[in-house]
């Protein structure tokens, strides 16, 4: 909360894996308990291991930097995705190497670890999920290294690649994400998920 303070119009998960408003945990005591809850600041505050809580608040504003902030965010993402497919009863294994799949050979010897693996009775797909607010090059470098991997991975009829990405700052590079949209068959966010869902549903999910 200190780190985007200045920013009103922040997003996060709930942990249903809805995106929701920063501010909207300030709407009821109910939500401020679930915020303190659900980011551990209730664990921290309550085991005698900060002494001095100013200190404590103005250690945290200096170790949130922009990286930690986008491992979060990734790590947010990745437990959303999981929520819907939970709820939709799809089964996945999560963080899967590469080396499982030593008929890809076009990967070549880089170790790749995907988010998702969901197989059904078609194909299997190999599932990557980010979350971005923020802008900058990072944006266009991700969207050229999944347009890389997806042509390399749906070379082989029984794979396909599939790209589950959000956030505000694809509006500042909606180009890129459109031109890897065009090489790329499956790019999902949150809101059309549900379209994937309905795909692997239809092919008879295998656990």
């Amino acid at each position: 909360m200190i780190a985007v303070r200045k920013n009103k119009n922040a997003k996060t998960f709930d942990r249903a894996g809805k995106v929701v408003q920063l501010n909207s945990y300030f709407e009821s005591p109910e939500k401020i308990h679930e915020f303190i809850q659900e980011t551990g600041l209730a664990q921290i505050f309550s085991n005698n291991t900060v002494s001095n809580l100013v200190d404590y608040v103005f250690g945290v504003e200096v170790g949130l930097d922009s990286n930690a902030r986008k491992n979060r965010g990734g790590e947010n993402m990745s437990k959303a995705v999981s929520l819907i497919f939970d709820r939709a009863g799809i089964p996945y294994k999560k963080e899967v190497n590469s080396t499982l799949f030593p008929e890809i050979t076009t990967l070549g010897t880089d170790l790749k670890r995907f988010d998702f693996v969901i197989k059904t009775k078609v194909k299997t797909y190999m599932i990557e999920t980010n979350f971005y607010n923020g802008v900058g090059s990072k944006l266009n470098e991700i969207a050229r290294a999944y347009t890389d991997v997806a042509t390399k991975i749906n070379r082989y009829s029984s794979y396909e690649f599939v790209w589950i990405t959000d956030g505000q700052g694809w509006l500042s590079a909606r180009n890129k994400l459109e031109e890897a949209f065009a090489l790329i068959p499956s790019v999902y966010n949150l809101t059309n998920l549900e379209r994937f869902i309905q795909k692997i549903s239809s092919e008879q999910v295998s656990s």
